[in-house]
């Protein structure tokens, strides 16, 4: 039969994509999920819209335009000796669905199980198994999960009910020390004494790593990404094949490519606002005076990494952290005193981001644009 027009659509692009070995955001997720099930790893994905995505990016299961109730599921036909690959929508229970998955999890550590919010806005109606399980389980009762939770987020327009995955509130759960440099201790040895692992991706290869350490770490830890909307379309937003080949890893920060010995000032940010700032950067022509630096892995927060990173520049590099979201929301207060620990002398991390407020993100389109501009004047002025 027939498949929608629209999916033929995305297997154009994709297809255009993997000719120039390179993967857009639904590939990266595919290759993990198709290598781990060609590896032996069980796969499960759920949530509300899971088979197609949300954002129609993913289409695992698709439909027979002529035959009612005919269905195909490509990674589920990859090989008569692969793992199986169980994709399902849910329903409208984000309490009910995410606690039976962290309960897969535990029961079956060799699963990758993952669930995703149709937007990371309403994981808050399952907010008891974050607070009381996935956060705490492991120190409560010695019980460890990989569950991951897949959270759509970012400031794009919609409204304060599809902006914010409220990032602030899994950071303030984190168990590390703020005061600390975590001297002396690897990513690993973090990595195993951490409650869990918040990430806010920007590349396909880091999202295909993510995935597959899930697996293949010697121990459980619960995931929380926060993914990304209009990324998944983004032509910048696109990772090599070679970046995803045996050999290459996870990066928790992604360094300035650029010549840093002009550099005037430093930007830190994290997950979507890094492809705002780096077109803006090259609109305005300052790429010399300006570096911008990702932080992919908040926690446990890459010290040993941050530190080399700011050992590169020039003394008196301005340092600021630039988020997107308001600033009694998003990772400013988490990455405040980790960065300042790491500054020398009188040097101290700024804020570039909106002003508090009590809702997540303003209603209104024009408002919102002219946050943003703000955001961009205030990111670049020196």
């Amino acid at each position: 039969g027939d498949f929608y027009l629209k999916y033929k659509a995305v297997v154009s692009t994709q297809s255009t994509g993997a000719e120039a070995r390179e993967a857009d955001w639904a590939l990266g997720e595919a290759l993990a999920f198709g290598s781990l099930l060609m590896e032996g790893y069980h796969v499960r994905l759920s949530g509300q819209d899971v088979e197609r995505g949300t954002f129609s990016h993913r289409h695992h299961v698709l439909h027979d335009q002529d035959v009612d109730g005919k269905v195909y599921n490509p990674l589920q036909n990859l090989s008569s000796s692969q793992q199986k690959y169980s994709v399902s929508n849910s329903s409208l229970s984000e309490f009910g669905v995410l606690g039976f998955e962290l309960g897969f999890s535990q029961h079956n550590p060799n699963s990758l199980v993952c669930w995703e919010a149709q937007f990371g806005d309403f994981f808050n109606t399952a907010q008891p198994i974050v607070d009381q399980f996935i956060s705490s389980g492991q120190h409560k009762w010695y019980r460890q999960s990989g569950l991951v939770m897949l959270l759509p987020h970012g400031m794009e327009g919609m409204g304060p009910e599809h902006s914010s995955a409220r990032m602030e509130r899994f950071l303030q759960m984190c168990n590390d020390d703020e005061d600390s440099k975590y001297e002396g201790k690897s990513l690993d040895q973090q990595l195993w004494d951490c409650n869990w692992q918040i990430m806010n991706i920007t590349t396909p290869a880091n999202m295909f790593h993510a995935l597959r350490r899930q697996m293949y770490m010697k121990f459980r830890k619960p995931l929380i990404i926060f993914t990304p909307k209009s990324l998944l379309r983004h032509p910048l937003a696109r990772s090599s094949f070679d970046d995803m080949t045996p050999g290459t890893s996870f990066k928790p920060l992604i360094p300035e490519s650029r010549d840093v010995s002009k550099t005037k000032k430093l930007i830190l940010c994290s997950g979507k606002v890094y492809y705002d700032l780096y077109e803006e950067r090259a609109n305005r022509g300052m790429e010399e005076e300006i570096a911008i630096t990702r932080l992919e892995q908040l926690h446990p927060f890459p010290h040993s990494l941050i530190d080399e990173e700011l050992k590169r520049y020039p003394a008196g590099t301005e340092v600021q952290w630039v988020q997107e979201e308001h600033k009694n929301s998003g990772s400013w207060t988490y990455v405040k005193p980790r960065v300042q620990n790491h500054l020398s002398g009188d040097s101290s991390i700024q804020y570039v981001g909106r002003e508090p407020a009590a809702s997540a993100a303003t209603g209104n389109k024009k408002l919102h644009k002219t946050e943003y501009k703000k955001l961009m004047d205030d990111s670049f002025a020196l």
